[in-house]
């Protein structure tokens, strides 16, 4: 069965680091995707996309220029760098992966595999 598994969440202080992964099971890997973002009270935010390939991404206007996609196909992994991290970075994060279309970006509703979220803590 397809699955995501995310890692690498946790508390930072403001200024610092962090690397999400997300490995994915299944042939779910060979779709574009995506990492999202939710508070409490809030709806999910997209943060950043990428294709099959590598090829295309894309980011937040607020995490661009700080935070970068990348996948290693060979291990089934994508990731998500996060430098210059601020206290409104903190979030759960979630992986997806959309099977049914070619690019999901940045519509939620295009993605029909998601990851059980990591929490990340930005402390100012």
């Amino acid at each position: 069965q397809a699955q995501l598994v995310e890692s690498g969440g946790g508390l930072v202080q403001a200024g610092g680091s962090l690397r999400l992964s997300c490995v994915a099971s299944g042939r779910i890997f060979r779709s574009s995707m995506g990492w999202f973002r939710q508070t409490p009270g809030k709806e999910r935010e997209f943060v950043a996309a990428i294709t099959w390939n590598g090829g295309i991404t894309d980011y937040a206007d607020s995490v661009k220029g700080r935070f970068t996609i990348s996948r290693d196909n060979a291990k089934s992994t994508v990731y998500l760098q996060m430098n210059s991290l601020k206290p409104e970075d903190t979030a759960v994060y979630y992986c997806a992966a959309s099977s049914r279309v070619l690019w999901g970006g940045r519509n939620s509703a295009a993605y029909d595999y998601w990851g059980q979220g990591t929490q990340v803590t930005v402390s100012s």
